[in-house]
């Protein structure tokens, strides 16, 4: 009987180790994606609910720092710079702590992103922006915390927190005119000379290629360029001595070896060195 039950344990155990135990969270994680104009953000926060407690001034004291939600950091980020409070927020990702007040809350940016709920030791050189807002009283309340990003423009939204009868938004500026104006500027002024090297490489490196439409592409990519870097001459040099110019491909070595030893990059002055002794036979 006993050699049956542990040959029954043996069976089992598989089983009962693979077996996960599910149950809702009580502060369920939500993620919000918003582009604004040009630049996207994401909150990742988890929400607690009322459950019939007061909150404000009582779960949440008035005048101490919170979490602004649940377990882990509420975190939020930016792909660009923003503006906040006429003070610059620089892209990244930040912790959301707030202090809430009966008539106005302070909002706080903070670097740290990897602490559960408040930081065991909060360091004012990791306070990346801090604003404050004023508080706004709700006729309907909200049972479950909630982060919002709304009143969207092409140049600025707000990040809205509520929960119970009080809400606070946090406007915020986003640099969409920076963006669109380089990006115009760029696309009418035609390829870069990385353009042209990107396209010169490809066509060098394809199976079957276009190897004259290459040579092509990285005179481009040197006419365009002002500081020519070394690895524009060791591409038209392989170029040149996959056309059969030998002489033309030693001569265009020579040049990327010498702005190789310059710039102090020994890979290719090897690979200048090696190809100059083959090419010169």
């Amino acid at each position: 009987m006993k050699k049956i039950l542990i040959a029954l344990a043996i069976v089992i155990a598989p089983f009962v180790a693979d077996a996960q135990m599910k149950t809702p969270q009580s502060s369920p994680k939500a993620v919000v994606n918003q582009i604004v104009g040009l630049t996207d953000l994401e909150v990742v926060y988890s929400r607690p609910g009322a459950r019939g407690r007061a909150v404000f001034g009582n779960l949440v004291p008035f005048g101490k720092l919170w979490r602004t939600g649940a377990n882990e950091n509420t975190v939020i980020s930016f792909s660009d710079d923003v503006v906040i409070d006429g003070k610059t927020l620089k892209k990244g990702k930040y912790a959301i702590y707030t202090i809430p007040k009966i008539e106005s809350w302070d909002v706080i940016f903070y670097s740290k992103t990897d602490n559960w709920g408040l930081p065991e030791n909060w360091n004012e050189a990791d306070v990346a922006l801090k604003t404050t807002v004023k508080e706004e009283a709700l006729n309907k309340a909200v049972e479950t915390f909630t982060i919002g990003i709304n009143n969207l423009d092409p140049n600025s939204g707000t990040i809205d927190i509520a929960w119970e009868n009080s809400s606070v938004s946090v406007k915020f500026e986003v640099p969409t005119d920076k963006i669109a104006s380089e990006s115009i500027k760029r696309v009418l002024a035609g390829p870069t000379s990385n353009d042209y090297f990107n396209a010169a490489q490809y066509f060098f490196q394809t199976k079957g290629g276009d190897i004259a439409k290459a040579r092509e592409y990285v005179d481009k990519a040197l006419e365009l360029s002002a500081d020519k870097p070394f690895y524009f001459y060791r591409l038209k040099s392989l170029i040149q001595a996959k056309q059969g110019d030998k002489k033309g491909a030693v001569e265009t070595a020579k040049v990327s070896l010498a702005a190789a030893e310059a710039a102090k990059n020994q890979d290719y002055v090897k690979m200048n060195k090696d190809s100059i002794s083959e090419w010169s036979k």
